[in-house]
């Protein structure tokens, strides 16, 4: 009512100030657009005019309830101005589009009504469904009552009409399935199920998919494949991955057999559930009917695979398309070789990756080499063919760098094979890399490990000359070297070294040489002298340490003990003070656990290198509590 009043009113008021006569005043789009340039007060802008068209989605009955009248373009124009509220849509005026038709959206009545839509009923409707929200039952009885004569366009039309919610198009279809003589059909469930996937809500996905399943059950040659694979890839978009696995399952049962798209959508939505193991079995299946997607879409497969450490499917994913002469993306081969060099039985298959490189693409190729030498050194110890593919890359490319160089000279230094490290080192530095920190801190391991602290003093020095600033791991290598050979005076000096040289060393390495003198030499003086160098440094000796230098004074201030006492502990005595009746007591807290009789310190180096002293540092805790054990006379 409201919109007839106001167009009526608009209408005489457009033909009371109109002061020339309408079919000279606008005839078409282009005279009107002349003439208002030709005035002096307007000026007509560059780009096509905009005119408001009517929405498709509704299809208003008011020019059949105007009079007729011969200024036809006034009244068209007053008309498109009163279209919907739901949407507008402003189109350019031409000669071949006078502002009637939308762009994808066909609004001519006539070709309506000659596909035997009813376009009031297709109004009404739309309205229902855009308004009922989800009561689905008062949108049956509404259909019901009103009398419809459903074909294929008319739901088609309804269906594929936007912002229509997706469960009220289920419950139409649902509705629209029971009436007779309506037959469903493959167009109409695409539809369907295009229109419903818009959604990204997870009821409405299991609503569609069983009645997609209902459909497939009583329906025969209705469903395909292109609509299960978008059933498949809306479960993918919504993380359902063991949905869309059904809706795969399923193409036996309706005698479909899957495309690449299917098993890609399947592998997606299993991948974004982190189901891996499921997603190897598709993929599986994929190579086996040698059904492949396209190379950008093989590269993705590639790449879940290698997050869910399924580097093995990937591999043969990577040979199905090798033998195509097809090759993924680079970023996903490069993921590829990185995640085969994480095992010892995949690295062989990494090597073979390398061989399809050439050109321009070998050239760039430095991290998958790279990789590839770190996981020969460090997985499969086999640094011989580290080496020989260190040199195959300095005579073919890509160019090694530091990385490649220091994962060898490792392998070289840890293998106990010094010589061919210093040859590798000095083969970087000819290539122009300077030997990093790192470089120099394994070469002196190895040496140190060796015992040959003299040549590891001399790559100390080579490193101080090359570099301001050292690592403090490269101090502590010479360190344990030193502590090894029982030389704790140079250890010592060395750790004094570290701060002239801007290095800090930390509790922990106060700590192992506290412990390594205390345990080995004997030498808690030296162990106090530390002990005080940490609290003036700020650094925090925790109590078990502190009481094994408290333990070692005692034992040296017994009587007997301090007269000659020896570097070493075979020939200490064999019952120190805290064994009795030839048993010693020990365990945690609030317990007691027997020993066999045995030297203090044997006990220490039976438990092993890592200095993990847990029974001697409960019985130094405890010591208080067990005044009452006689000392026995050592």
């Amino acid at each position: 009512m409201w919109r007839s009043a106001t167009f009526s009113l608009f209408k005489h008021a457009a033909k009371k100030f109109c002061t020339v006569h309408n079919n000279g005043l606008v005839r078409s789009s282009s005279s009107l657009l002349a003439l208002v340039s030709k005035s002096p007060h307007f000026s007509t802008p560059n780009k096509p005019f905009l005119v408001l068209s009517q929405n498709p989605r509704f299809f208003s009955n008011l020019s059949h309830d105007i009079d007729g009248d011969d200024d036809s373009t006034v009244e068209s124009a007053i008309s498109s101005s009163f279209e919907s509220e739901e949407g507008r849509h402003f189109y350019p005026i031409s000669d071949e589009n006078d502002g009637t038709r939308g762009e994808g959206f066909e609004v001519d009545g006539d070709k309506i009504e000659g596909s035997g839509v009813d376009v009031d009923k297709l109004e009404s409707v739309l309205s229902i469904l855009q308004s009922s929200g989800d009561a689905v039952g008062s949108l049956e009885s509404s259909f019901s009552s009103m009398g419809l004569i459903l074909n294929e366009e008319f739901v088609v039309r309804v269906l594929e009409t936007p912002l229509v919610p997706a469960d009220n198009l289920i419950g139409f279809f649902k509705w629209a399935w029971k009436i007779p003589g309506f037959s469903v059909t493959t167009r109409t469930v695409n539809a369907l199920v295009r229109a419903v996937c818009q959604s990204l809500r997870k009821k409405d996905a299991y609503a569609l998919w069983d009645l997609v399943k209902e459909i497939g059950e009583k329906e025969n040659g209705v469903l395909n494949v292109d609509i299960l694979n978008e059933l498949i890839t809306q479960f993918a978009k919504l993380g359902k991955g063991k949905a869309g696995l059904e809706v795969f399952n399923a193409f036996g049962a309706y005698g479909f057999e899957p495309n690449a798209d299917s098993y890609y959508f399947t592998i997606e939505a299993l991948c974004r559930r982190s189901i891996f193991d499921w997603a190897s079995s598709v993929c599986e299946k994929m190579l086996n009917a040698g059904s492949l997607p396209d190379v950008e879409k093989v590269g993705n497969i590639i790449s879940w695979l290698c997050k869910g450490s399924k580097a093995k499917d990937a591999y043969l994913v990577y040979l199905s398309m090798r033998e195509k002469k097809k090759y993924p993306p680079k970023r996903s081969i490069n993921f590829l070789i990185v995640s085969l060099c994480r095992e010892d039985e995949t690295i062989s298959m990494a090597v073979d990756m390398l061989d399809d490189f050439s050109g321009e693409d070998r050239k760039y190729a430095i991290k998958p080499y790279t990789s590839v030498i770190r996981g020969l050194c460090r997985r499969s110890k086999d640094v011989d063919g580290a080496k020989r593919l260190l040199l195959k890359m300095i005579e073919a490319g890509p160019p090694p760098g530091n990385a490649a160089f220091n994962f060898v000279i490792s392998g070289l230094s840890k293998a106990g094979e010094m010589e061919e490290a210093m040859k590798m080192m000095n083969l970087m530095e000819s290539r122009g890399l300077k030997p990093d920190v790192y470089s120099y801190s394994v070469i002196m391991s190895g040496y140190a490990t060796g015992g040959m602290m003299e040549e590891a003093c001399r790559v100390l020095s080579l490193a101080k000359k090359n570099h301001s600033k050292l690592s403090p791991v490269t101090y502590h290598t010479l360190i344990r070297g030193y502590c090894k050979l029982e030389e704790f005076d140079k250890a010592v000096a060395l750790l004094g070294e570290m701060k002239d040289h801007g290095v800090q060393p930390n509790t922990d390495e106060y700590s192992k040489l506290i412990q390594s003198l205390c345990l080995k030499g004997l030498d808690w003086k030296a162990a106090e002298k530390l002990l005080e160098e940490m609290k003036d440094n700020g650094l925090y000796l925790n109590g078990v340490t502190r009481s094994l230098i408290r333990a070692v004074k005692e034992l040296e201030e017994e009587e007997g003990l301090a007269t000659e006492m020896p570097c070493g502990v075979s020939q200490l005595a064999p019952n120190p003070p805290w064994c009795y009746d030839g048993r010693m007591r020990s365990g945690s807290r609030g317990s007691r656990v027997l020993f066999p009789p045995m030297s203090l310190f044997d006990q220490v180096f039976i438990i092993g290198d890592d200095w993990v002293f847990t029974a001697l540092f409960d019985l130094i805790e405890q010591q208080a509590e067990w005044s009452s054990v006689p000392e026995l006379n050592v």
